[in-house]
């Protein structure tokens, strides 16, 4: 074997390697497998897992830097359920849907946990119109849908 083949480089590409990463990850948030992480809020809790918490939120990767024990319960206090929980959605899936009156309440929860894509939402947003979603990129979008 000559110098030349062995320094070959061959390039494998899986194409739907996203997004099967965010069927998979959402299926195992869905059936609350391998979670290593309980949030709780209101009473309420939530089974998720450490490594997408931690890739979508920098105050949930220095939380588990510094408290790395096996199967975590997070409190969060000052927060709602269903903010968390959509908050949760948005990280597994990279979008979701709000109501006007979830809005502020839910920016201001992202804020406070440093979530990627919608910590850097302006207060501006909130005042938005009805029927608006917050995209992947974390910029607020209209949806004016109309019932027929």
């Amino acid at each position: 074997m000559d110098s030349r083949e062995q320094q070959q480089q061959y390039c494998l590409k899986w194409n739907h390697h996203q997004s099967n990463l965010l069927k998979v990850f959402a299926r195992l948030l869905g059936n609350e497998q391998f979670t290593d992480v309980l949030l709780a809020t209101e009473g309420k809790t939530i089974r998720c897992h450490k490594v997408v918490l931690s890739a979508c939120s920098t105050y949930f990767e220095n939380l588990f830097l510094t408290f790395d024990e096996k199967n975590q319960i997070i409190i969060l206090k000052d927060t709602t359920y269903d903010d968390v929980f959509a908050l949760v959605e948005f990280m597994y899936r990279g979008e979701i849907n709000v109501g006007q009156h979830q809005l502020a309440s839910l920016l201001k929860t992202a804020e406070n946990l440093k979530v990627k894509g919608l910590a850097e939402v302006t207060s501006g947003a909130e005042s938005s119109q009805n029927g608006s979603s917050l995209g992947s990129n974390g910029s607020l979008t209209s949806s004016n849908s109309s019932t027929s």
